[in-house]
């Protein structure tokens, strides 16, 4: 996978790069496994924008993946290597033996063509799932199940892989792409393999239009609001804010740990951060 860089032939040109998306066999959806999201655009619930800077971007549609994998048995071979413009990795269309058409993450080295089977006594090799148990230690892994049948909740973004250090007893111990070392349950499933698309990371935007195709709305500084508006606003000229970064409620931005889930950190053997 390579970055294709343009000839600065307008502002805008310059400096943008894309991915050259070779691995990408199809521009056309499989319909049956499509459905269209209406856009909060940051908002909850209730209306109120939770998510500051959020907001228009092109249209898109939303692919249902298999994050599960619990179509045991069933091999299935590749149709398609797809972009998906909700995740930052590639997508494949599995064709099962049984006729049914599911989409799953694509990891990398995955090809149309390839035969892939969610299976205890499957092959370590990319795309297989299998339960931790029986994953060799040491093995590169994604889509991590936390909790079991529940599908993949953890390393699901382009490029990344986890990996199995440790098992012992009923758990095993799962390193992240963050640095975490977290516990999980030998019964819980993981997919072989890294994630495709990893020069994602590398590409550049270029210019503030495409960061708008992508629904994201200008963010503004606090220090260049207005005092009623931001704690580091205000002052005669240009200030640095008088006070340690923080957020328009006040709550500090460097340094302030915010997370308050005991309920987890059982599961945590070493946190990212020392």
């Amino acid at each position: 996978m390579g970055i294709k860089i343009y000839r600065p032939t307008s502002p805008g040109r310059r400096g943008m790069s894309t991915n050259e998306r070779e691995a990408i066999t199809t521009d056309t959806p499989h319909r049956p496994l499509v459905k269209h999201l209406s856009s909060r655009a940051g908002h909850n619930n209730y209306g109120r924008i939770t998510s500051r800077f959020r907001g228009g971007g092109h249209k898109k549609l939303y692919r249902q993946i298999d994050f599960k994998r619990d179509k045991f048995g069933v091999p299935g071979k590749i149709a398609t290597i797809e972009y998906d413009p909700y995740r930052t990795s590639f997508i494949a269309l599995v064709n099962y033996a049984d006729g049914e058409k599911r989409y799953i993450l694509a990891p990398e080295g995955l090809s149309v063509g390839d035969t892939v089977i969610s299976d205890q006594a499957a092959d370590i090799k990319p795309g297989n799932s299998l339960p931790l148990k029986v994953i060799p230690v040491g093995t590169v892994i994604h889509n991590v199940e936390i909790k079991m049948g529940k599908g993949g909740q953890l390393v699901r973004t382009a490029g990344v892989g986890a990996r199995l250090m440790a098992r012992e007893g009923d758990w095993t111990q799962v390193r992240l792409p963050s640095g975490e070392v977290r516990r999980v349950h030998i019964n819980c499933r993981a997919t072989i393999g890294a994630l495709s698309n990893g020069d994602h990371s590398r590409v550049s935007l270029g210019k503030a239009g495409r960061t708008r195709w992508l629904g994201r709305r200008p963010h503004n500084r606090g220090v260049v609001m207005n005092p009623v508006d931001h704690p580091m606003g205000g002052g005669e000229g240009r200030t640095s804010g008088g006070r340690h970064p923080c957020s328009p409620w006040g709550m500090l931005s460097k340094g302030y740990r915010t997370r308050h889930n005991k309920r987890t950190q059982v599961f945590i053997v070493s946190r990212r951060k020392k």
